[in-house]
């Protein structure tokens, strides 16, 4: 409701034109309230898990359906409610699209100069033993691409990748889907989590400190899991050491950098240093029968991919080399499309994955690295490593304590105009201000990073400028989407429609803190996007929290943890990797092998949250 209010605090005074939070505004009843107030995102859900509208126009959907309920349900002006959803899409323009444009504009220069391409050779003459590959591509390599690209691109690339070194190819998805879970939350350099600090109001350090001492433990055992889907439990008895070892590094790296070091740097030093450690044991026990090393010599395919009736010789172009059915078309599957939340890289010939609108330069540079010898130029190994240890240098310089003050202090921060809401304690809301440091935000880093990257591989300045707004095109559903969803997010937080939902749901009390995960995963299970559930569902964990007396940082991180489990059962992700392994229409089939595995891990994560809700576990959380 609008009214002449007195605010208390600092503003305290009269105050003409504000909008006063009532979460009992419909009817009188917070029952009716939080009814009405599940109108937008049933609407989102709905479209997107049953009638499978594109996620664009399900997230247009829904913020229309959110400014009805606010406007006429809420009682929210009409002006301020369109002005809390300009907020909310800017927001999604700044920082979020912003860190993923210029992620992903890295990404697709590696790819442009083929050097992604050598670096998927590498991995895969790193082992020939199955075990040890399935944990180095799909556990290891699959981490550091949802670090940089995220948006189903880990799926599309780490399938073809598995299927190419002769993995059948549904277990090649299967893989790919299961072991694309433990990075999740902190992919595309920390979006999820950023938004949802942002989303919530609660410190992006808190934050990232809880989901980092949830999903390490989901790590670690992960990689015993490809082990065990791999070769049963014969695999987990002979190669449980690289299992074990890669869990715990990853782990390790994933807790130790998100609570203390970087949080968009999380998923790239957890990937590199995992791998790391498992290819530096290897090399100490060279006589392991996991440890045994691909020379270059042997056949590309294995037996296991001879039962696809060939399907994996058609589709990945005859092996790691690339060195047959180079001349052929770009396959049109696996083009990490996401039903318009993400971005296209599509996989080649051979595996590498080729960004939709690429130009015939660039095509021709993947190709011609792609054809090149198995034993690539030592040189081009280390530039194929270096953008990775460039971002790492380039972020770890900003934290530095003579730095990292001077970068935060450029700030960007205004009353967001038009917004004036004050919350049920006579507070103004958080959702009326805007604040960016634009330095030290991981998109302007990102870009810093780009541009050294980009002189490092020789991509002159022209072709990193077309490169960037072919990856802006290439994105352009996925800048609708988020900004849509981000818009509606806002809306639903301002005009009190997550309070009214919190408040009902806060009746659980303690068992909230076990079925906060079920949310979370639910939503990724829905949207495919742990960064759209983020920002569906976290400041209602954070309402219902406070209500029910349960920390709010524990509750917000866990719809986040949660939420990467949800990822490998969405149709988005599923559809990614049948295409990728060219078995359309088997999207069902997939799904009967991966939802066990999902189902396990959040049942093992809900209990563990619902105890760090309490003394048992309680010690865990900062």
């Amino acid at each position: 409701m609008t009214a002449a209010t007195m605010l208390s605090g600092p503003l305290a005074g009269p105050v003409l034109a504000v909008y006063q939070q009532d979460p009992k505004a419909v009817g009188g009843s917070l029952g009716w309230s939080a009814l009405v107030s599940v109108v937008p995102l049933a609407v989102v859900l709905l479209l997107l898990g049953v009638l499978r509208v594109r996620a664009q126009w399900a997230a247009l959907a829904g913020l229309l359906s959110a400014l009805v309920v606010a406007i006429a349900g809420f009682g929210m002006p009409l002006a301020m409610s369109l002005s809390a959803a300009a907020h909310g899409a800017f927001f999604g323009l700044f920082p979020i699209l912003w860190i993923v444009v210029n992620a992903l504009w890295v990404f697709n220069m590696t790819v442009a100069t083929g050097h992604f391409d050598v670096l998927r050779r590498n991995f895969g003459t790193l082992s020939s033993d199955r075990r040890t590959q399935a944990i180095l591509v799909a556990f290891c390599f699959g981490a550091l691409l949802e670090a940089l690209a995220g948006f189903g691109a880990p799926v599309a690339i780490t399938s073809v990748m598995l299927m190419a070194l002769g993995f059948h190819p549904m277990r090649a998805a299967v893989l790919a889907l299961v072991a694309n879970t433990a990075p999740v939350a902190f992919g595309a350099m920390g979006v999820p989590v950023i938004t949802l600090a942002q989303v919530t109001g609660l410190p992006l350090g808190e934050v990232a400190s809880v989901v980092g001492r949830q999903t390490p433990l989901l790590a670690l055992f992960v990689p015993l899991v490809l082990v065990f889907l791999v070769d049963g439990r014969r695999g987990v008895r002979e190669a449980w050491v690289p299992a074990v070892l890669a869990g715990v590094v990853f782990a390790v790296a994933q807790f130790v950098t998100s609570n203390f070091i970087s949080v968009p740097l999380t998923d790239i030093a957890a990937a590199l240093l995992s791998a790391v450690a498992v290819v530096v044991v290897a090399r100490a026990r060279p006589q392991a029968v996991w440890a045994a090393r691909r020379t270059g010599d042997e056949p590309d395919l294995e037996p296991d991919a001879g039962t696809a009736g060939g399907g994996a010789q058609e589709g990945v172009g005859g092996g790691v080399g690339g060195s047959r059915g180079d001349t052929g078309p770009d396959r049109p599957g696996g083009s990490g499309r996401t039903g318009g939340t993400g971005p296209r890289g599509t996989p080649g010939p051979s595996g590498r994955p080729v960004p939709a609108g690429t130009s015939t330069e660039d095509r021709e540079a993947v190709a011609a690295v792609g054809s090149a010898p198995r034993h690539d130029d030592p040189r081009e190994i280390r530039r194929a490593y270096a953008p990775y240890v460039i971002i790492v240098l380039v972020f770890g310089l900003v934290q530095l304590p003579g730095i990292k003050p001077a970068v935060d202090s450029l700030k960007l921060a205004f009353h967001w105009p038009g917004l004036d809401v004050v919350g049920t304690n006579g507070r103004p809301s958080s959702t009326t201000q805007f604040s960016l440091t634009w330095l030290s935000t991981a998109g302007t880093l990102m870009l810093i990073a780009g541009v050294i990257i980009a002189a490092v591989l020789g991509v002159g300045a022209g072709r990193a400028v077309r490169t960037w707004g072919r990856t802006v095109a290439e994105l352009k559903w996925a800048i609708v989407t988020v900004a849509a969803v981000l818009a509606l997010a806002y809306v639903m937080n301002a005009s009190a429609q997550t309070t009214a939902i919190g408040l009902l749901i806060a009746g659980a009390g303690g068992a909230l803190a076990f079925l906060s995960p079920l949310l979370g995963w639910f939503g990724v299970a829905v949207t495919g996007s742990d960064t759209s559930a983020n920002a569906l569902f976290g400041s209602l964990q954070v309402t219902a929290a406070q209500s029910a007396g349960l920390p709010p940082e524990l509750l917000a991180g866990a719809n986040s943890s949660g939420g990467v489990l949800g990822k490998m059962l969405s149709p988005q992700n599923l559809t990614i990797a049948v295409a990728a392994v060219r078995l359309d229409g088997q999207e069902g089939v997939l799904l009967r092998k991966v939802v066990g595995w999902s189902l396990g891990m959040l049942l093992v994560l809900a209990f563990l949250i619902y105890l760090q809700s309490t003394p048992v576990l309680g010690w865990m959380l900062p």
